[in-house]
């Protein structure tokens, strides 16, 4: 499949037109590869570490095209790229090794298998509708039911499990005894939607970068508050996009080995 034909698939499914108007979804760097068979190296944020990665891998005869990422590249026009400059270094080893790069956002927030819905089949919740509707069956963040439901205590083991964020947070005058049924998930930044997920009837809230007062904010709203981190939360919808672009028969597709985290934790 050319990069084209790859490109228009996704967009039928994930459409650029849903994205935010803030956010900058769709093509950031594309060097002339639209024509070529697509050999994509997925990943959350398209880094220089990712970028080198790609080049290593045509070294080694794997001729990589396209790096598919989560987050921008760029978020707001530069107003110049100069050496030295992060997105400056991307732009030029994009163009001289001939390596597109291409952002799925907000736009693959809310469809069916992007970062919410992923995060929902992990915890297996059932019955899940958006948190936030934008267009038919599809929007921001899902509440479901777990079937059977779960102590808090249990809820928590399950999500570092299948998650293993390297720290966990979360309400801390939560009862781990308490019994979970009706849970709800947002990948990435999703404090913003504490107050619409507390009025969807949602015991506990799993998303990231949550801050001391949105803490105060989950509790004044009875809600129990679970930060996994962001990129726990939605490095698993990038697995999946993997494996539906896998599904297309594409020459070469893999999941990024040097994606980072950026923060350790010290114990």
């Amino acid at each position: 499949m050319k990069i084209a034909d790859l490109i228009s698939w996704f967009e039928k499914w994930a459409n650029p037109a849903w994205q935010e108007s803030w956010d900058n979804c769709g093509w950031q760097v594309e060097p002339g590869v639209l024509e070529e068979q697509a050999r994509v190296l997925v990943c959350l944020t398209p880094t220089l570490a990712v970028m080198q990665e790609a080049i290593a891998l045509r070294k080694g005869g794997i001729a990589v095209n396209l790096i598919f990422a989560h987050h921008p590249l760029i978020f707001s026009p530069p107003k110049s790229l100069r050496t030295g400059d992060y997105i400056g270094e991307m732009a030029k080893l994009a163009f001289t090794q001939k390596i597109g790069i291409y952002t799925a956002h907000t736009n693959f927030d809310q469809v069916e298998d992007g970062t919410a819905d992923v995060l929902a089949q992990i915890l297996q919740l059932q019955e899940t509708t958006p948190i936030v509707t934008t267009q038919p069956d599809i929007g921001y963040g899902r509440v479901g039911i777990l079937q059977p439901s779960l102590t808090l205590q249990e809820l928590l083991v399950a999500i570092q499990t299948r998650l293993a964020p390297p720290n966990l947070i979360f309400s801390p005058s939560a009862d781990l005894q308490q019994q979970i049924q009706r849970v709800a998930v947002l990948g990435g930044s999703g404090a913003s939607f504490i107050k619409v997920v507390a009025n969807s009837g949602a015991q506990a809230y799993l998303t990231s970068d949550c801050k001391f007062h949105q803490f105060q904010e989950s509790r004044d709203h009875g809600l129990i508050l679970i930060d996994a981190g962001h990129y726990a939360t939605e490095r698993p919808a990038c697995n999946r996009l993997v494996t539906k672009f896998r599904s297309l028969s594409l020459d070469w597709v893999q999941l990024s080995q040097k994606d980072e985290d950026f923060r350790q934790f010290f114990s």
